[in-house]
């Protein structure tokens, strides 16, 4: 009896011993699997890491073409003309009726020729000039040093403010004579802005004094939208306005309509009165000698029909 319960825990044993070992194999297996998902994901995520580091190069490239190409006076006022006809097209106003490019002054000096002159419903206009100093601002971007961006950006703001000077001393609401008083300096980015308003926080009390007004994308779409709602109510009052001619000429037009109709009722009438008259002879004067004639023999066939006498009134119109 003891050899045999030995024998058991012997049996015993090896099947404990073979489910650890069935279990490690399948730790073990779950592990490989585990291992291999990992070396996939860290490859696909070294590959996306490349590819953002590729595309960050990429973007650090043509931010440096670009920058460098708005380095040019010129390109960098094509640029600001580009962003003006956006934000214009962004606003809903048409080039042919709301808004001309390089357009010359009514003045003698022709060479004032701002980027763009909004028409106003009323027969004004606003003079939007986009001739935005960029090159300190640029460099401030590229700076390596606190001092030296500190420095660029002073000298950004110095370059707005002088900008409001030039733009002052034009005086486009002198060359233009449906003009309002300001002229609006675009600035083609809300960073040029806020960089200038951040060096001096007066600088829009200092243009607002010299009748220039600072203006980004947003706030001029803004200003834009409120000229476009302008133009609509205007054409809405035009529109109302023609309505209105219209009827009136519609009007005349029937009132001339009816004075012809009782003309032609009152000849109408007439015509009725005189069917009516002979209506009446031929009763009392011909009928009964014609009936006579019949009942004489003389005449043949059916009896005469006697004509009805006309008696619907004619209708005279009304307004």
């Amino acid at each position: 009896m003891v050899w045999l319960t030995f024998r058991k825990s012997g049996e015993g044993q090896q099947a404990v011993a073979q489910n650890v070992r069935d279990g490690l194999e399948q730790i073990e297996e779950k592990l490989r699997e585990f291992e291999l998902a990992r070396e996939s994901s860290q490859a696909g995520l070294k590959e996306q890491i490349r590819l953002l580091a590729q595309s960050e190069l990429e973007l650090q490239k043509e931010t440096g073409r670009l920058a460098s190409a708005l380095r040019s006076p010129g390109v960098r006022g094509r640029w600001g003309e580009m962003q003006l006809r956006r934000v214009v097209e962004l606003a809903g106003m048409a080039e042919r009726c709301d808004f001309t490019e390089q357009t010359g002054g009514d003045g003698d000096n022709k060479k004032l020729r701002p980027d763009m002159v909004v028409h106003l419903p009323n027969g004004r206009a606003v003079v939007v000039d986009a001739k935005t100093p960029l090159s300190a601002y640029l460099e401030s971007v590229e700076a390596t040093s606190d001092a030296t961006r500190a420095a660029k950006l002073k000298e950004h703001a110095a370059q707005v403010r002088a900008q409001v000077v030039r733009l002052s001393a034009k005086s486009y609401w002198e060359q233009f004579s449906q003009a309002p008083e300001f002229v609006v300096l675009f600035l083609p980015g809300e960073s040029f802005f806020s960089a200038a308003l951040q060096e001096e926080p007066e600088l829009l009390d200092y243009s607002a004094d010299r009748k220039v007004i600072l203006a980004t994308p947003t706030t001029l779409i803004a200003l834009l939208k409120a000229v476009a709602f302008g133009w609509r109510q205007q054409r809405a009052a035009d529109r109302a306005e023609e309505i209105r001619e219209l009827g009136t000429e519609l009007y005349e037009r029937l009132r001339g309509m009816a004075s012809e109709m009782s003309v032609l009722g009152a000849q109408l009438e007439r015509t009725v009165q005189s069917y009516n008259r002979v209506l009446a002879a031929w009763e009392t004067r011909a009928v009964p000698a014609a009936k006579r004639v019949h009942e004489l023999g003389a005449g043949g066939g059916d009896a005469m029909d006697t004509p009805r006498t006309a008696e619907t009134p004619v209708r005279a119109p009304r307004i």
